[in-house]
């Protein structure tokens, strides 16, 4: 992400912050941080665009996601510059990370969104069931507040709203300020496929910005940053009883069987520690490796994660750390490593023949439990190697961690791999594979413990921009309906009709029939 600095502003005018690049330390550009008074107003602008939104059909509101993938399709390299100027990855990882899930996820979710909020008949059991009808009507809530991270500012501050808008709410984005640009991409996207003013709205600041749009108003929050905040975000919505999702930090397992293919995990251990430097929630920190081929596969990423190329500029495959803190951060975590006696097998310090924030791509072993870098989130290019007995002991030490966001499981037996993925207490769980859940838009993701609260993606993450709202319909229009006068004898009638009804085996199988709709 942007350096963000400090700008003198003249008393009455709104705090203003320039924009650095870390890649090359040049300035971006400046962004304006907007007051409380701002954020009520584009409340107030919302929630009058949302009415007449909320009463349009969904394929009316898909209609308009379709036009913004034209967009994005057309102007791709326009956006990807942009993401470029302020998040020193590789253009490659803007494309994959970035666009192509953009365009995965707005297709998807316009194609499947009527489908998926069409109010649902369900079909009730026994008693019930014999004399109620239930509906489930899927209502907006309203407008809804995103706020996304700076590690990947486009694709975090697009998906949430896409999904909010097919649900026929309202969106206010606060971007990260050190990501202005790249999440108010979004609202360029929307503007320029015609959707009506009022409907999507960039909240522009800082800190102080981001607090007024918590304390606004808004009828959701969807906020993905550090554990730190998001704590404080569940507590302002607690106490304004509005829901919320929470996507944090994770420290991620990589776990190695001896059966694995070992030049695919290795390769495999290469992009899920070092996609995007590092600063990935969902990217494995920890490879947990059988002592039967745990040499032999450290040897395969040593060799790999030495050939890595780093620049600010050309073809280059690690970038830099988005601020000057995060690579504070990271050094004092590998440093701590060394001091207790860690062995580093590639890179290990910033890197000399660059002037931005870069530290080069990292592998350490000779870990021991009392490390910071194996009980804290690194986010940084820092692989930490640890052999183990079994899968069963690398199960263990990551169920005893407060974080479950994703995991990481090879072996050529899939059945067990299942079995090893499905007793980590995770959000979500890749066999074969890097962590890219995400990535997957039909896949429920959110984490576990200190990892988050709620899910995004599928029907489920649609859906939770609604309101769930059952409509129960009486079969005979009220005609049994009354509730007195009420008896001694119907009672103990009632009670001996309970009993056959949920006391035996045969009133039990009645009880459970699913007969009428």
């Amino acid at each position: 992400m942007a350096i963000v600095k400090k700008l003198e502003t003249p008393a009455g005018q709104r705090r203003r912050l320039q924009l650095i690049s870390p890649a090359d330390l040049e300035p971006i550009g400046e962004i304006e941080a907007l007051t409380p008074e701002d954020v009520k107003a584009a409340l107030v602008k919302a929630r009058a665009a949302q009415q007449a939104w909320a009463k349009r059909p969904v394929e009316e509101r898909a209609s308009y996601v379709l036009k913004a993938l034209d967009v994005l399709v057309s102007r791709q390299d326009e956006f990807i510059d942009i993401i470029l100027k302020e998040t020193p990855k590789t253009r490659n990882e803007a494309l994959m990370m970035d666009i192509l899930t953009a365009c995965d996820a707005m297709l998807y979710h316009a194609r499947k969104a009527a489908k998926q909020l069409k109010p649902e008949r369900r079909r009730l059991h026994g008693l019930i069931g014999m004399t109620k009808k239930l509906e489930i009507h899927y209502q907006p809530l309203g407008v809804v507040g995103v706020v996304s991270p700076w590690n990947a500012p486009f694709i975090l501050s697009l998906n949430p709203t896409v999904q909010a808008l097919l649900a026929g709410n309202a969106v206010l984005i606060k971007p990260s300020s050190a990501t202005a640009f790249s999440g108010g991409i979004v609202g360029t996207l929307f503007e320029a496929a015609g959707l009506p003013e009022g409907l999507v709205t960039i909240i522009q600041g800082d800190g102080a910005t981001g607090q007024a749009l918590l304390e606004v108003g808004v009828d959701k929050l969807s906020f993905t940053g550090s554990e730190g905040i998001g704590r404080q975000v569940a507590v302002t919505c607690g106490e304004r009883f509005i829901p919320f999702s929470l996507e944090l930090g994770g420290k991620n397992p990589f776990i190695v069987c001896a059966d694995a293919n070992l030049d695919h995990a290795a390769a495999g251990a290469l992009a899920g520690n070092f996609l995007n430097a590092g600063q990935y929630c969902g990217g494995n920190e920890i490879v947990y490796v059988e002592e039967a081929v745990a040499e032999a596969f450290t040897a395969k990423v040593v060799e790999l994660a030495r050939s890595l190329r780093q620049s600010d500029r050309g073809e280059f495959d690690v970038g830099a750390l988005y601020t000057e803190d995060q690579l504070r951060e990271v050094e004092a975590q590998v440093q701590d490593a060394i001091d207790k006696g860690a062995r580093v097998l590639a890179g290990g310090r910033r890197n000399p023949s660059l002037k931005g924030l870069y530290f080069e791509p990292t592998v350490l072993s000779g870990l021991t439990p009392d490390m910071r870098c194996l009980n804290e989130e690194t986010f940084g290019p820092v692989m930490c190697i640890v052999p183990v007995a079994d899968a069963e002991e690398a199960v263990a030490r990551t169920n005893g961690t407060h974080y479950g966001l994703t995991a990481s499981v090879w072996s050529t037996d899939i059945d067990k791999a299942r079995r090893i993925g499905t007793s980590i207490q995770t959000g979500c769980v890749d066999i074969n594979s890097m962590a890219s859940s995400y990535g997957t838009i039909e896949a429920p993701f959110g984490g576990r413990k200190a990892s988050g609260v709620g899910q995004v993606n599928g029907a489920a993450g649609l859906r939770s921009y609604c309101h769930a709202q059952p409509v129960q319909i009486d079969r005979f229009g009220g005609k049994y309906g009354g509730l007195y006068p009420k008896s001694d004898k119907d009672d103990r009638n009632f009670q001996r009709f309970l009993g056959f009804l949920y006391g035996t085996a045969f009133g039990r199988m009645l009880a459970m029939m699913r007969i009428f709709w």
